[in-house]
């Protein structure tokens, strides 16, 4: 017998929750559970509609472009257009050399860790947080530092945990606002906090921007509005605000008055020179989408909103269940409570309830041990008849096993 060839661990290590529970769904819906998939934030899988302008300029440049590659930054024109954008939305000055186009943000993360990080360096990120970061933080051999979103206090980060955190492997501090998974949104004074560290300690703070228009509580701060003296890079992307997911453009931009990411961004390019270029034609329809109509954000917003309050009203009428109001972002992130119950994880609670019910929720613990552990994330883009279906399954499920 052959022996098998073996994976490098890096990738074995790979553990990206939100999709880790699409395996116990797929069992689920072979035994013939009606799934309620309320664990990806997809808007097109719901009653979000991508706009019509946009697809129609993405079929016009399919015969318009020459279909060969573009540039390995990004097609100017993209570029030019989110520039203006900035300087429309946040009052920003920056060029379109500061801009880099990537397939989604998802591209821009794995791009931005194996330029920072070398074996052993730490990474601050928000705990909870996108699962993304630190599988590549990990991927790279990296050292995921979370930092505590307090839950009591509508998840303000707590600033003095990240002063505590920093050693002097820290390379970057990143900051999810508005936050996946929780659906905070920091406010101006939490984002000037977060500046003054990074300007304090020289870290580059990296802030991930992508739901900035999906807020329907309170104000967006964008970490592009802080001092001069502050290093950043700010991403963004076209799957959310969008409605764009499947089409996989994403950018960020360097403000770095001081240059201390010269090489970062060297770095960074050499990079986007070996994946070649990102999609030309979906760039085009990119670039239609921020210079087209908006109103349909108002709508998105509008709806977000209602489900949005719908989801706290009930989870907190359910038994072991609590949580905080989302006020942006697609999410909501619930505690349980699971002592003295059979389950002796959330991942226990939440893959249970994917067999016996058919609602797909994912595990806090996928956000953070350390800060998601004991919670579930769910997605509040479903219609409400829909939202109640599943979150009836969930507390028929509870009061079941709960004497």
């Amino acid at each position: 017998m052959k022996k098998q060839i073996k994976a490098s661990r890096r990738s074995l290590g790979m553990n990206y929750a939100i999709r880790e529970v699409t395996v116990p769904a797929a069992e689920a819906a072979k035994a013939g559970k009606k799934l309620l998939n309320l664990n990806i934030g997809d808007p097109n899988k719901w009653d979000f509609e991508t706009p019509e302008y946009f697809k129609q300029t993405l079929r016009e440049a399919v015969d318009l472009v020459d279909n060969g590659y573009g540039d390995s930054q990004g097609q100017p024109d993209l570029r030019r257009a989110i520039v203006r954008r900035e300087k429309e939305k946040n009052g920003v000055d920056i060029s379109e050399d500061d801009v880099y186009v990537t397939a989604g943000v998802s591209e821009c993360i794995n791009v931005m860790m194996g330029t920072f990080i070398e074996p052993g360096d730490e990474v601050l990120v928000p705990g909870p947080g996108y699962p993304s970061y630190m599988q590549y933080i990990n991927f790279y051999e990296g050292i995921t530092v979370p930092y505590r979103q307090i839950e009591e206090e509508d998840w303000r980060p707590d600033t003095d945990m990240i002063r505590k955190r920093i050693t002097n492997r820290t390379k970057a501090l990143i900051v999810c606002n508005p936050n996946n998974p929780t659906g905070a949104v920091y406010d101006p004074k939490a984002m000037v906090e977060f500046g003054d560290i990074a300007a304090e300690y020289d870290i580059p703070l990296i802030s991930d921007e992508i739901y900035d228009k999906i807020v329907y509580d309170g104000e967006f701060f964008s970490a592009s509005r802080l001092s001069d003296d502050v290093p950043r890079i700010i991403l963004n992307g076209f799957s959310k605000v969008n409605l764009m997911p499947g089409w996989r453009v994403g950018y960020c931009y360097f403000m770095d008055r001081g240059g201390l990411m010269d090489e970062i961004r060297l770095g960074m390019m050499k990079q986007f020179r070996a994946r070649i270029c990102p999609n030309v034609p979906c760039q085009a329809a990119a670039k239609a989408s921020l210079e087209g109509p908006q109103d349909y954000i108002v709508d998105m917003n509008r709806k977000l909103k209602a489900r949005a309050d719908y989801t706290y009203k009930r989870l907190n009428e359910i038994p072991l269940l609590e949580t905080r109001r989302a006020k942006g972002a697609l999410y909501m992130f619930p505690k349980v409570d699971l002592k003295g119950t059979k389950w002796a994880s959330d991942k226990d609670f939440v893959f249970d309830l994917i067999k016996e019910e058919g609602v797909v929720y994912v595990h806090g613990s996928g956000f953070c041990q350390e800060f998601g552990t004991g919670h579930f994330r769910t997605v509040l883009l479903a219609p409400i008849d829909i939202l109640d279906e599943a979150y009836g399954k969930t507390e028929k499920f509870i009061r079941r096993h709960v004497a």
